[in-house]
């Protein structure tokens, strides 16, 4: 079994289960990188190299690496699409291929990369790894997504979660977050009130059980933008988020990160 992959495809979704009738859980999205822990009829279980998160694929949108080609492209600078929806083009077909914000293009010299024997060529903006993170872009990217639908495991412009919203706006900053909000909050620094923090830092919120279930992006001490419902923006205070059309705290607040 070959061990390694890359997605070469828009968004695939990754589910919990090897069916097509299974929760998706998250999805991968182009240039994504996999290891391959086992298979189960057409079915992988796959580990993402980003962000070591775990799930099921179709093995049909998978594109296959050697262990050497899955490695040159983890280890070389990456650049992330910055564009909303934009299109790359190859040597392997006639129509130009969609790609979302959040993509990678693995090794991008001059608007052109490869990934085996294709040849990608890009035309749209991104962001270079090697680049420092910057507060700015980050709110920036963060606007980028006001008003996309919530979608529960989703990670694109049509559809995307809170915790894979922070993830993929920091992606494109430059930081890397892990997947869900539980994961994010054991990163970077605590802040011990609101009023430490800058825009562009992390809260994060728990549920009845204390558990951590939610996450946005401050935007000021008293302004946080997240998903839900919709990618929005809502007061926030020592509480939590208060939402203005329902006059009622829709979030309870545990945490504060920052990792800039």
């Amino acid at each position: 079994m070959q061990k390694f992959g890359i997605c070469l495809l828009s968004v695939v979704p990754v589910r919990k289960d090897p069916s097509d009738a299974s929760e998706m859980t998250t999805q991968l999205l182009f240039g994504d990188l996999v290891q391959i822990i086992y298979s189960h009829k057409q079915w992988l279980n796959i580990r993402q190299e980003y962000d070591n998160y775990e799930g099921w694929v179709d093995a049909k949108q998978i594109h296959f690496l050697s262990e050497q080609s899955y490695r040159t492209l983890a280890n070389v600078p990456s650049s992330v699409c910055l564009d909303l929806v934009t299109s790359l083009s190859d040597n392997m077909r006639t129509v130009p291929q969609l790609v979302v914000i959040g993509s990678s293009l693995p090794g991008m010299i001059k608007n052109t990369f490869y990934v085996g024997d294709i040849i990608f060529n890009y035309e749209g903006e991104f962001f270079h790894s090697e680049e420092e993170p910057d507060r700015n872009d980050i709110i920036e990217n963060a606007f980028a997504y006001k008003g996309c639908p919530y979608l529960w495991g989703g990670k694109t412009p049509f559809g995307i979660d809170c915790s894979a919203f922070t993830q993929i706006v920091y992606k494109c900053s430059g930081v890397r977050l892990l997947r869900d909000s539980g994961d994010q909050a054991t990163q970077g620094e605590t802040l011990n009130m609101l009023q430490e923090s800058k825009p562009g830092d992390l809260a994060f919120f728990d549920n009845e059980d204390g558990k951590i279930t939610h996450v946005g992006i401050l935007l000021s001490e008293n302004q946080i933008i997240h998903a839900s419902g919709h990618v929005r923006i809502d007061n926030i205070d020592h509480q939590g988020i208060f939402n203005k059309e329902t006059n009622k705290y829709s979030h309870k607040l545990r945490l504060i990160k920052t990792l800039l």
